[in-house]
């Protein structure tokens, strides 16, 4: 019995690569790249453009930056300059114990606390009565207004009853004139109404903040109407089928997730209270129940120079509780409430 011949590798026999092929494939094998200042030199030589021809890599980052970003950053620096200087200003001022107005017009050329004491010394301006006397009504004002608003803009948002597109019309349309127009109206309606309810006329607090919430109402109904309308209707359904009331719906889930727009009113309403001037100066007779506004005003009425240096302290903290409501409200208007109100 004849063996059958073994199958041959159609490829041929295998060669072993000798000492020839090795150093033939090694120098065929391309060099590793050089690396580094090598690298560099190289990429130099082998480009045919003159590399010191126009500006260098940085130079043209730098150029850039000032096309795309740099401008913007000035504009930036040049109106935190402008914004900055009037309160640089008036804080030095403030600490000038001169006291006049043309000793203050070099910034904090001398340091003192005297003005400060003499703003709280003053019995015929009681500088600390009206600061309270501010700030009650620029709370109450804030705390009404917003609560009112919030009543008003939900029902507009919710409810569809006769009038309703009237009634909105009617907010914008009355916001068109400022209240200034209607002081001497404003004046002769709480001289009547005082004739009756002596708690509502002239001269007293509750008066005043019914004339700011009568005039700030119309405005911020109308702001916080459009920001209701964000909050989806699908979450007032559901509280619906669940068997809450629209008291229910409105306390415990709408105004949580307006709460940034509740912000802004509570603050817009605090600052305009604050500074206003002309309807407190109209209502407020007794220098006991003046605001801050209109005190302060009596210390440059007849002599603009002499009290220059109180008149400053005392606007320094006149905005201080401005400036801690805002920071303290700040985490509410910039946050999103509502973007994750419908989520889960």
């Amino acid at each position: 019995m004849s063996s059958s011949p073994a199958p041959q590798d159609p490829r041929g026999p295998l060669e072993t690569p000798g000492p020839d092929t090795a150093t033939a494939t090694a120098s065929a094998a391309p060099a590793p790249a050089a690396t580094g200042m090598a690298a560099a030199l190289a990429a130099q030589e082998a480009d045919p453009i003159r590399w010191d021809d126009g500006p260098s890599g940085s130079q043209r980052g730098v150029g850039r930056w000032l096309r795309e970003d740099g401008w913007r950053h000035a504009v930036g620096v040049l109106a935190s300059a402008f914004s900055l200087f009037p309160l640089l200003y008036v804080l030095s001022a403030s600490f000038d114990p001169t006291g006049t107005m043309a000793s203050s017009n070099t910034l904090f050329s001398a340091f003192s606390t005297q003005n400060y004491v003499d703003l709280f010394q003053d019995q015929q301006r009681p500088f600390g009565r009206w600061f309270l006397n501010t700030l009650i009504i620029g709370v109450v004002t804030s705390v009404a207004t917003v609560f009112l608003g919030a009543l008003a803009a939900y029902a507009f948002s919710r409810m569809r009853f006769r009038g309703r597109r009237v009634g909105l019309l009617t907010l914008l349309l009355v916001q068109m004139f400022p209240q200034l127009l209607a002081v001497v109206a404003i004046f002769l309606l709480l001289n009547w109404i005082g004739d009756i309810v002596p708690a509502l006329g002239i001269g007293t607090h509750l008066g005043l903040i019914m004339v700011y919430l009568g005039g700030a109402l119309g405005v911020n109904t109308y702001l916080m109407y459009g920001f209701f309308n964000t909050v989806p209707t699908s979450l007032d359904e559901a509280a619906k089928l669940d068997g809450a009331s629209h008291v229910q719906i409105f306390f415990r889930i709408i105004l949580r997730l307006v709460t940034p727009i509740l912000a802004v009113v509570a603050l817009l309403s605090f600052i305009s209270t604050v500074s206003e001037f002309v309807i407190a100066s109209v209502v407020l007779t007794d220098p006991q129940a003046q605001t801050l506004a209109v005190g302060l005003y009596g210390y440059v009425s007849e002599t603009r120079s002499e009290n220059w240096g109180v008149f400053a302290a005392g606007a320094v903290l006149a905005a201080l509780p401005v400036m801690a409501l805002f920071l303290f409200l700040q985490k509410y208007i910039v946050s999103g409430l509502t973007a994750g109100g419908v989520k889960g």
